[in-house]
């Protein structure tokens, strides 16, 4: 009974970690989000994407992440999606993380569940992707 104990436990953190990273490459569609440094450098992330209201839209679920605090403070970015790469202005919508969740839950299923594990809904941050088109006239 203890070995099968310390099986678990060793083995536990591995199982998740290939369940999460499942998630995340093979649960349902993904873009890469091109971001820029202040020395200009580019940086892709990978991330889901949801569409409201014919628009796309991301989340972070940690609101410390890189590449969210280089989306803050260059807003103007590229997403690659279908191979098509898109400049669009990222925008913070403080009050939709609740929405946005509840689309990636829908559209994402199980997938999303796993990668729920690791964040807090409360500290999720919305973003709204502008197509460079609406915000150039």
């Amino acid at each position: 009974m203890l070995r099968w104990i310390l099986r678990l436990v060793f083995y536990a953190p591995f199982a998740f970690g290939l369940a999460l990273f499942w998630a995340t490459q093979y649960g349902g569609e993904t873009v890469e989000l091109e971001t820029v440094d202040d020395r200009g450098t580019s940086f892709f992330t990978t991330l889901w994407v949801v569409d409201l209201h014919e628009q796309p839209w991301l989340r972070a679920g940690d609101p410390e992440a890189a590449w969210l605090q280089r989306l803050e403070r260059d807003p103007e970015v590229f997403l690659v999606r279908d191979g098509e790469r898109v400049a669009y202005r990222a925008e913070i919508e403080a009050g939709s993380a609740e929405r946005v969740n509840a689309a990636m839950r829908e559209k994402y299923g199980r997938a999303d569940q796993v990668v729920a594990v690791l964040h807090d809904p409360a500290r999720v941050v919305a973003i709204r992707l502008v197509g460079k088109s609406a915000f150039d006239e």
